[in-house]
């Protein structure tokens, strides 16, 4: 594989599309990246058309967003802060091939630290066995670190443990439990919403 590179613009104009967080923090862990054609950036605005809703499908139910309610989700993300949505897009297609998520919880505990989550970690079926995932995984980690958390926790289905273990993550004694509430809704079109 050739080399990676962080896409970082100090200006952008409206046909660029909107980031959904300052790109130059990728600048810390850009560096360990390594691809082909592929570049690591935020979120843009303008992914709704480059399948990032098709390559969430690969990975869970999405359901039928329309343009509009992704980008009033995306404004959303991004006026209230925390929301660090990491994509991998190969140029020479033009389409987001991998994406992980860091959500920083603002806590009042560890003198009012930050905790991060790492989400919705997923690379295209077709570009799977290439170390994106654990790249795009160590980029998220390598950026929760530079933003301060104090630690980032995560859930994953058992068959994944022995991949986030290889990654640094741990299952820690007497506190390895993940529950869940789950609340049906009657119109996810109402949900996206809030």
């Amino acid at each position: 594989m050739g080399s990676f590179r962080a896409q970082v613009s100090n200006t952008s104009s409206e046909a660029d599309g909107i980031e959904l967080f300052n790109p130059n923090l990728l600048e810390r862990v850009a560096n360990q990246l390594r691809g082909d054609g592929l570049i690591f950036r935020p979120l843009n605005s303008r992914d709704f058309d480059k399948g990032f809703l098709q390559l969430l499908g690969q990975l869970t139910d999405v359901g039928n967003i329309t343009k509009d309610q992704f980008l009033n989700r995306f404004h959303r993300m991004k006026s209230s802060g925390g929301y660090y949505v990491i994509v991998v897009e190969d140029l020479n297609c033009g389409k987001v091939i991998g994406s992980a998520t860091l959500v920083v919880e603002q806590k009042f505990i560890h003198s009012c630290g930050l905790r991060g989550h790492l989400e919705d970690v997923v690379v295209n079926s077709e570009y799977r066995g290439k170390q994106l995932g654990k790249l795009v995984v160590m980029a998220v980690k390598n950026l929760a670190k530079s933003l301060q958390c104090y630690k980032i926790t995560l859930e994953c289905k058992d068959r994944l443990i022995p991949f986030y273990e290889s990654l640094g993550f741990k299952r820690e004694p007497g506190n390895a439990n993940s529950m869940h509430a789950r609340f049906p809704h009657d119109n996810p079109a109402e949900q996206s919403r809030l």
